[in-house]
């Protein structure tokens, strides 16, 4: 599956795109809009990810990558 695919999925599921979650994840202190917020380690937004949208490991992952500066 692509990188773009797992993106898509998680919109479909969410009702979110990447951004809206980049968006959250921000508003939460989990990230800045370069990245992971500082002292923030991937587990903590997959814990968020799972918790509040039900994503599995590999989609939340995804979100991780996306914040990091992914984008194909």
């Amino acid at each position: 599956m692509s990188f773009q695919a797992y993106l898509d999925n998680i919109e479909a599921k969410t009702g979110k795109s990447a951004e809206d979650l980049k968006a959250l994840a921000v508003d939460k202190g989990l990230a800045t809009p370069d990245g992971l917020a500082p002292g923030i380690k991937p587990g903590a937004i997959i814990e968020w990810l799972k918790a509040d949208f039900d994503l599995g490991h590999g989609h939340a992952m995804a979100i991780v990558a996306y914040l990091k500066g992914k984008r194909d």
